[in-house]
Formats: structure tokens, C-alpha cells, sequence
């Protein structure tokens, strides 16, 4: 059985970066060279050394394809945006193509949602697997009949064998760091035997557990998956694409590397996890190019640290405990760390590269502060995303002098870095919203807001003075009077006339639009939700989600699905891609304008 390769394919010449193709999305992956910083970064990436010494050498022919293969028991999270930035970037970049290969070995936990998750999150992130008009998307269990094949010639050659131990027998004979294990008992059984009943497992005719398929390497090796690692396991479960076609599965470390080789991968790039198991994952293909299966040379696997944000957990185990908690409401909260989260929260797949581009590429595990993340995404909304007023805790302004039933039009700039953007529009009224912290009955010093006897402007419109309050029979102020200055309105002669420390929000009460804005915040409270072996939801964040009714002016309303903005003063939003409809957006708060958590950590 013999793999040919096609070394031919084109792709970068030694020690060149090809550009992005047309059309590939900015800052894509990790030392993309987008500008000096990038540039260094990418002279001091060790993995695009790595290629470029093997493009010099001609190794692979100029030829650069990667892989990222998740498995489908789950939804992505941040984690693996920096693992998909960097297994397609670094194929964009040097001209190749970047597989999305399906790790579906494991029936029990898989299932075709999971595999449409993960190709929206890709995609969502920018990325792609075609490549001159070929799709490179496969699932390891296309491979199956392959892989067993393969395992017959291991048993065959002697490299494999049955063992008929328990679970428990073999944890207890693998040894420990410092003690070998100790063999099998079926270890020296006869190629026929091993075969015979490898077979008859197959065949369905033994129960689970009953028996194993070892790879048969040395129970001494100070490198614990050295020592026999199994290879196929028996499993009566219905399988999402084979259905009940077979009851033996193949394990990861036998399967992710004889995939690469099936799929003609140059580069395996993987995180440090992963480091331990290089051995075996070179040890397979070796045997299996010694017996004629693959030629040389064979795929490389490559590590590289894993992206540990702080304030953020990204276990399945625990990701799965908070969604069945109901401590958040799904996968998609924008509270969690999921990439169908992240998008519902309303970061920009922009942002996330730019994101993993600077955290870089190191052979190092360490943590990154979540502020970088969110400083990015800042970086990103602040070009982008137009202006709106939004008043969140309204307290009612009532003009005095203003007409009762008249109204007139204020203007502000759509952007104010981008005047060609244009203007938008909004009235001013009798009766008004403002925010409830900028107006003090009895103010502190340094107060410049409004209280009594004091002038502010009203951003965009007039300046205005304050006259008094109404309180309800509690005492509790439920409306703030003033009177306006008629040749006051911003943008006008008049309005040079004023000088005022002050200048607040607000929104006319006829006009607003009536929204529910949902103010997020970070899920937890500790940098290390789950240090030192504690229950990380003890470190969950009390104020992570709070819904208010806010007025936004009337322009708001005309919002979309995952159109984004910035609420002036207050931070940048997103119309709810699930719950808004046309003409009834609610609003999410993707990130406020500063970094409140820096100051206080």
C-alpha cells in the first residue's frame, strides 16, 4: 500500500513571504507583516524559520499545507482562534492551504451540530480551506477503512499486538516517571493470534473492554506514551457519519498523524500539550514508511505555546458545567469564551487576529492578560463603528421655555475621525432624557455636571440651566427642570457666546427609542478562576450580566442584527444577532471605552 506525494505544488520560494491573495482578511494570522512590529515579529517567529529553512532545502518542494482538526464534541473558544489563525495564516502566507480535518473518533461525544459550529466559527474568523478551486475539508472517518488497514500491517510486522488486560491492570503495569512498566502478559502473543482476534473485535464479537489494540514499542521508555500506547478500542456506539458500521475506533495519537501523512501535511502545528507525544506521532509514520505505506519525507509536527487568557476558562469539562448550571444562558452567551459567544458579544474576527498576530509564537506557555484582547478589539471598534447617545439610567430633563409641542433638529457627526461619513440627525424637545449621575442635588467638589443653579451643554444641542427638581412623596427626585438659552445651539454663532464646564448626554422623551440593552462584563472576577484546584465558580462575576431599558436616539432603531456602535461616553454595542428584528434591535455591550479592570487588579 503505497501513498504517493505531490511535491509539485506551488507555494512560496525560499525565504519568501508571498503575499495575502486577494481578498484575505488583514492581519490574519499570528506575524502576518502588516506593519514594523509584525515585520520583527515574523523574523522572530521559530516556526516560519522553520519553513523557510525547509523551503531553502527544498524538503517539500516549496510546498507548505497545514491542518487544524478539531473534534466535534463541542464549540470552539478562544483558545482554538489562535490555533486556526495560526495553522491558516501561515498556509495563506507562504501561498498554501490549511486543512479542517474533522477528529471524529470518539462516537459517543460527536455530533453533526458541533461540525456545522465549527465551520461557521472558521469561516466567521476569516479563513477558509480551498485551494485552486479544491475543497480541503475531511473527517478522520473517511479514513477509517485506512487506519485499520494500517493497524492489521502493524500486527503483521509485529509492531502491534491484543492485549486482553483490564483498564485498571494496565494503568497499574504502565509505571511512573521514574519506575518502567511492566509488560504485558499477551505482549508476545503469535502476528496470527493478534490478528485472529483483532479481527474477531471488529467483528463485534468480544464486549467493551474485553480487549485493546497496543502499539508495541518499549515499556521502559522514560517517555510514558511510549509505553504501548493503545491504539483501537471496542465501542458500541453510533457513530454521527458511519452509523453502527463499526464497534472498534481508532485512538488520536494513531489517528492524527497518519491523517497528516494521508493528506500530504508538511506541517503539523499543534500546542505544547502535544510536545510528549511527538515521539509516537513519528514513530507510527516511521514504521509505517519502513513497510511501504508512506514515503519520506514525512509530515513534521511543530509546537507552539497555547494562548492562556486570564479571566477565562476554556475546559470543555467546566465550559459544559456552566452552560448545565444555567450559571450562563448556552454556548452562545456573550458572557463565555466560545467563539459563537464572542461573536454573539459582538467582537470582530478582526480583532481576535489582531489579537493572536501580537500575542506571537513561542515555545513558552504563559498568560495573557484579557486586556489585550479587549484593547484590540477597542483598536478595531474605534475606526469602524459609527456614533449613537444612548441613556441608560434616564432620569427626565423638562425645559421650561421650550415650546410644549415643538421641536427641532440637532446634527452630530456619523464619525468624528471621518467627517465623509457624514452627519446624522435627531430632535431636541420639551421633555428630555438624561443620565441619572449627571445631575447632583448637593454636588461634591470638582462636580461640573448639572445642579442647581448650574449651566451645562447638552452635547449637540443647547446650553441649558438648572431650575429645580420634582421628588416623588419618598423624597426621591423624579424629574430635573431647566430653562435654554435660544442662541445657544451648538454649531451656531451664538453658541461661542457660553462658556461652560459641563457637557451631557441626552435624548428627546418623544423621539427615543425605547430599547433593551444588556450590559456585559467580564464572566469572572479572578485573573485565575480555577488556580490551585479551586471551584472556579466561586470566582464567578455577580455583575457579569445586567439588563436595563435605555432611549437611544430615533437612528438606533434602524440598527441590524451585528451592526455595531458606539454608544458615546458609554462604551461600543451590538444589535443581538439572535433576539433583534428589524426595527426592534436589542442591544449588547461588546466593551466599554476603558480598561476599568486594569486599575484594579
Amino acid at each position: 500500500m503505497n501513498i504517493k506525494r505531490n511535491d509539485a505544488r506551488s507555494g512560496a520560494q525560499p525565504g519568501q513571504h508571498p503575499a495575502a491573495p486577494a481578498g484575505a482578511p488583514p492581519g490574519g494570522g499570528p506575524g502576518a507583516p502588516t506593519n514594523a512590529s509584525a515585520e520583527s515579529a515574523v523574523a522572530s517567529n521559530f516556526i516560519r524559520n522553520i519553513i523557510d529553512d525547509d523551503n531553502r532545502s527544498g524538503k517539500w518542494g516549496q510546498r507548505v499545507e497545514t491542518r487544524f482538526p478539531p473534534e466535534p464534541n463541542g464549540y470552539l473558544h478562544i483558545g482554538h482562534a489562535k490555533s486556526i489563525c495560526v495553522n491558516f495564516g501561515i498556509a495563506r502566507d507562504y501561498g498554501g492551504v490549511c486543512h479542517l480535518r474533522f477528529d471524529d473518533t470518539n462516537p459517543e461525544k460527536e455530533d453533526v451540530e458541533y461540525v456545522n459550529s465549527i465551520i461557521d466559527a472558521v469561516r466567521w474568523l476569516g479563513f477558509d480551506w480551498q485551494k485552486d478551486g479544491r475543497e480541503h475539508l475531511y473527517f478522520a472517518s473517511d479514513y477509517y477503512d485506512k487506519l485499520y488497514a494500517f493497524a492489521e500491517l502493524l500486527i503483521q510486522r509485529g509492531k502491534a499486538y491484543v492485549d486482553s488486560q483490564s483498564a485498571e491492570q494496565m494503568r497499574a503495569t504502565r509505571g511512573t516517571l521514574i519506575e518502567p512498566g511492566t509488560p504485558s502478559p499477551y505482549r508476545d502473543r503469535t502476528p496470527e493470534e493478534n490478528l485472529a482476534l483483532f479481527r474477531r473485535m471488529k467483528a463485534g464479537e468480544f464486549a467493551e473492554g474485553a480487549h485493546v489494540l497496543r502499539a508495541k514499542i518499549d515499556m521502559a521508555s522514560p517517555n510514558i506514551n511510549m509505553r504501548d500506547p493503545v491504539i483501537y478500542r471496542i465501542r458500541f456506539a453510533h457513530h454521527y457519519r458511519t452509523g453502527d458500521a463499526w464497534c472498534v475506533y481508532p485512538m488520536y495519537d494513531y489517528t492524527h498523524c497518519i491523517c497528516d501523512a494521508l493528506e500530504n501535511i508538511t506541517h503539523s502545528l499543534c500546542t505544547l500539550e502535544f510536545e510528549d507525544h511527538r515521539p509516537l506521532y513519528d514513530w507510527f509514520l516511521a514504521e509505517l514508511a519502513d513497510a511501504g505505506v508512506f514515503t519520506r519525507p514525512l509530515p513534521q509536527q511543530i509546537e507552539f505555546s497555547r494562548l492562556n487568557l486570564t479571566y477565562v476558562i476554556t475546559s470543555k469539562r467546566k465550559l459544559l458545567q456552566l452552560v448545565e448550571g444555567k450559571h450562563v444562558d448556552g454556548w452562545d452567551d456573550p458572557r463565555m469564551p466560545t467563539i459563537v459567544g464572542l461573536r454573539r458579544r459582538g467582537f470582530t474576527p478582526e480583532s481576535i487576529r489582531l489579537m493572536c498576530e501580537r500575542t506571537g509564537l513561542t515555545k513558552v506557555n504563559s498568560w495573557i492578560d484579557f486586556g489585550l484582547l479587549e484593547a484590540a478589539l477597542r483598536e478595531d471598534l474605534d475606526e469602524r463603528a459609527p456614533r449613537a447617545i444612548a441613556v441608560l439610567d434616564p432620569l427626565k430633563l423638562i425645559v421650561d421655555n421650550y415650546p410644549q409641542d415643538s421641536e427641532e433638529i440637532c446634527s452630530a457627526p456619523v464619525h468624528p475621525h471621518h467627517p465623509e461619513r457624514g452627519t446624522r440627525t435627531f430632535p431636541f424637545s420639551r421633555e428630555l432624557w438624561i443620565e441619572r449621575e449627571d445631575f447632583n442635588e448637593n454636588p461634591p467638589k470638582g462636580y461640573f455636571r448639572l445642579f442647581p443653579g448650574n449651566r451645562v451643554r447638552l452635547r449637540y444641542g443647547f446650553v441649558v440651566e438648572c431650575t429645580g427638581v420634582d421628588k416623588d412623596d419618598h423624597g426621591n427626585i423624579v424629574a430635573v427642570h431647566c430653562h435654554y438659552f435660544t442662541d445657544s445651539k451648538s454649531g451656531t454663532e451664538g453658541s461661542n457666546h457660553y462658556k461652560v464646564k459641563g457637557n451631557i448626554h441626552w435624548v428627546s422623551a418623544a423621539h427615543a427609542y425605547r430599547a433593551e440593552v444588556r450590559l456585559y462584563d467580564r464572566l469572572f472576577k479572578e485573573p485565575q478562576p480555577d488556580a490551585g484546584g479551586r471551584d472556579f465558580l466561586e470566582a464567578l462575576n455577580p455583575d457579569a450580566k445586567r439588563v436595563v431599558t435605555a432611549y437611544l436616539e430615533p437612528g438606533a432603531q434602524q440598527f441590524l442584527p451585528e451592526d455595531r456602535a458606539q454608544f458615546e461616553r458609554h462604551g461600543y454595542f451590538v444589535a443581538d444577532r439572535v433576539d433583534s428584528v428589524p426595527g426592534q434591535p436589542v442591544f449588547n455591550r461588546i466593551v466599554s471605552l476603558r480598561d476599568s479592570w486594569g486599575k484594579s487588579a
